[in-house]
């Protein structure tokens, strides 16, 4: 009877690896996990190297990388992965006739994007990010946002066909060829005393989309899958289907990245409002995104790849009307995100002082890690519920909560930095996320949940 019920459950086992959202979140979450721990040390390496300033001069380019991403292939290669779940047991075809239209669309994208900013990288430096000194980060980092839409639109094919495989490698070479490159270059730097700036960093960043690119390629062109499957469907206007469906999408992302770079470029300047010099204040800015942020997120590789992985399943569902599986996922979605956030609070609360002192070597990285830990279960629960409603067709409700959350905290930066540091600004962090969080669930319930119970 031993044997038998062991048998059984070893056979339960792989039948739930078997399902494409388990066994992808679970590959997405162990090269998310390594990569994670490469970035990890990655930031240590940099904190020591460029310094806290410089590691804030480097974060403030980070808004302008996320408005290229947001026009560029943001919207595209969701709707890619929307339209390939929908569409691939109907139309074999589909698949690469999406992907060879997104690519095409995304690609002429990037690079007028990658020109606009060597163009314009003075005028956004000095009037943007209120910065001279980012101008030349700037034009490196331009050159990179081709190769990031190229290899996110082959990660959207993939995660549409219920395969994490290759985004997943991808993800981790983008990592470990940023960190090598960045790594070689101090070594050359230092051995031939020039400065060492954020300039390497952002070099890094440039390499490591490269390195991601060749690899997203390489596999796209040896694992050519052939269909014999014959049915008298085939989709029509493709690219009509993408660009209606990706439009309303990138400028909600578009109008969301934008608040939240104004949130970014306004905290060093309320922060000298506070009293705090230029330098200190990007010494500060670089402390809390640059050190605490990157340990507050490290969990996120876990629920990102599940809101990744649950979008296509969550779509698929719906097209069949499978009410019973939706309500069952936002359930455990929901359980899932409170107690795995609430475990990671505990942990960074206990060893957020330890991480700030000893790793980074900052005593106020570690005051922020603690202070932050308590959004991780509104944080996790909010992007995996965004998701959801993603799949469920209904992307208006994740915008508006994502844009008053992003209100809410830039009005925090605005009125209360000034008077109480940064510490009104995390306040604004907390209250923006349980709002966001306890919106989802009520849109959830009443849409849904209580319409299926």
């Amino acid at each position: 009877m031993h044997k038998l019920n062991f048998h059984g459950d070893f056979v339960h086992i792989q039948n739930k690896l078997k399902n494409p959202v388990i066994s992808g979140t679970l590959l997405l979450t162990a090269a998310g996990i390594l990569g994670k721990i490469i970035g990890f040390f990655y930031r240590i390496f940099l904190s020591r190297t460029i310094g806290a300033e410089g590691l804030g001069i480097y974060q403030l380019i980070f808004p302008i990388s996320t408005i290229c991403f947001a026009i560029t292939v943001s919207g595209l290669s969701t709707a890619l992965s929307k339209f390939i779940a929908e569409y691939q047991d109907q139309d074999p075809t589909a698949p690469k006739r999406f992907l060879r239209t997104c690519l095409l669309i995304s690609g002429v994208l990037s690079l007028a994007a990658m020109l606009v900013l060597i163009r314009c990288s003075s005028f956004i430096a000095a009037n943007i990010l209120l910065e001279p000194r980012c101008a030349p980060l700037i034009e490196v980092l331009a050159c990179s946002i081709p190769f990031a839409s190229v290899h996110a639109c082959i990660h959207g094919y993939y995660y549409g066909k219920k395969k994490a495989g290759i985004p997943a490698f991808s993800s981790f070479i983008e990592q470990f060829a940023r960190v090598l490159f960045v790594f070689l270059i101090y070594r050359i730097r230092l051995e031939q005393n020039q400065p060492i700036d954020a300039s390497i960093a952002v070099w890094g960043l440039v390499f490591g989309e490269a390195g991601a690119f060749l690899f997203c390629m390489t596999s796209l062109l040896l694992c050519r899958e052939k269909s014999t499957a014959k049915t008298g469907f085939r989709v029509r206007g493709i690219g009509k289907k993408l660009i209606s469906y990706s439009v309303p999408l990138s400028m909600n992302r578009l109008a969301l990245t934008l608040f939240a770079s104004f949130e970014s470029i306004l905290i060093p300047s309320r922060l000298g409002l506070f009293g705090y010099s230029q330098s200190d204040a990007l010494s500060v800015y670089g402390v809390l995104t640059g050190m605490a942020m990157s340990v507050i997120m490290f969990p996120t590789v876990l629920t990102n790849s599940v809101s990744v992985m649950i979008l296509p399943v969550i779509s698929e569902a719906e097209s069949k009307q499978n009410h019973a599986k939706i309500s069952r996922t936002i359930y455990q979605t929901i359980f899932g995100c409170l107690l795995f956030g609430s475990l990671c609070t505990a942990g960074f609360l206990i060893t957020g002082k330890w991480v700030g002192d000893y790793l980074f070597g900052n005593a106020l990285a570690g005051k922020f890690i603690c202070m932050l830990s308590f959004i991780c279960p509104f944080l996790f629960l909010s992007s995996v519920l965004s998701s959801i409603l993603h799949g469920l067709g209904m992307p208006g409700y994740p915008f508006v909560l994502n844009l008053a959350g992003s209100l809410m905290r830039i009005l925090f930066v605005f009125c209360g930095i000034p008077g109480y540091g940064l510490k009104a600004y995390l306040m604004g962090m907390l209250a923006s996320q349980l709002v966001i969080s306890v919106c989802y669930v009520w849109i959830l319930w009443r849409k849904r949940l209580k319409r299926c119970g």
